[in-house]
């Protein structure tokens, strides 16, 4: 099962380094990933497998929420089926 990750803020240093330690602490294989700097904001979307990530997805969450709060960053993750279902009309 793969999933979407967006990241959005102010562009620091590292954030990059963050979100991509704490995918691989749990076990979440980066796939794709696209980022730009869009004057002094970052803005970030990854393709991550997590059907054999260590952790639950609700923990995953809430760890990411976490590198959120770190970086000044708002930090979402959604299933890729709702990903989806959300952009078919």
């Amino acid at each position: 099962m793969k999933a979407i990750i967006t990241v959005i803020g102010k562009d620091t240093v590292g954030i990059l380094a963050r979100v991509s330690d704490a995918c691989a602490k749990a076990d979440v294989n980066i796939v794709e990933v696209t980022q730009s700097v869009l004057q002094d904001m970052f803005a970030m979307v990854m393709l991550v497998e997590i059907d054999k990530s260590n952790i639950g997805f609700d923990q995953l969450r809430e760890n990411l929420e976490k590198v959120g709060e770190a970086t000044a960053t708002k930090i979402h993750i959604m299933h890729e089926d709702i990903f989806n279902s959300m952009h078919k009309i």
